[in-house]
């Protein structure tokens, strides 16, 4: 059974396994509509994908403490990343900066230009001297 790499309008992007002829599953993480993802052929004629950004080595122990050598094969591979991103938009996932990762964003960070719900909750009452912008007169904390 084939690998697809598979995506949605909401821009997530998953692989599965599946037979040819089965109709594409629905987002794991939304429930959209789903599509195949292109996949970039090798010269050897095999699909494959160079790495994303985030799977490079990101620490000086992951590029063997700064060698060279593998310092200059990471820096082809990131271009050559570019080079697929370029002429296949599909399979640069969202791209889009990441401004929180964690607490309620853990499973799924919040990017750049996506609307940030109101999450107003305390655990206390308002009866206090302190304002959380509710609209005192005045802009005043209520009763304080």
């Amino acid at each position: 059974m084939p690998t697809y790499l598979i995506s949605c309008p909401e821009r997530h992007r998953h692989e599965v396994l599946q037979p040819m002829a089965a109709p594409l599953p629905p987002c794991p993480s939304c429930g959209g509509a789903t599509h195949r993802v292109p996949a970039a052929v090798g010269l050897s004629g095999i699909a494959g994908l160079p790495p994303r950004p985030e799977q490079m080595p990101q620490t000086w122990r992951g590029t063997h403490e700064g060698n060279r050598e593998y310092l200059g094969e990471l820096r082809r591979t990131a271009e050559a990343r570019r080079r697929v991103e370029e002429r296949h938009p599909e399979v640069a996932g969202d791209t889009r900066p990441i401004i929180a990762h964690e607490g309620r964003y853990e499973g799924a960070p919040l990017r750049a230009g996506e609307p940030v719900g109101h999450g107003h909750t305390h655990g206390h009452t308002h009866g206090h001297g302190h304002s959380h912008g509710h609209g005192g007169a005045g802009g005043s904390p209520a009763g304080g």
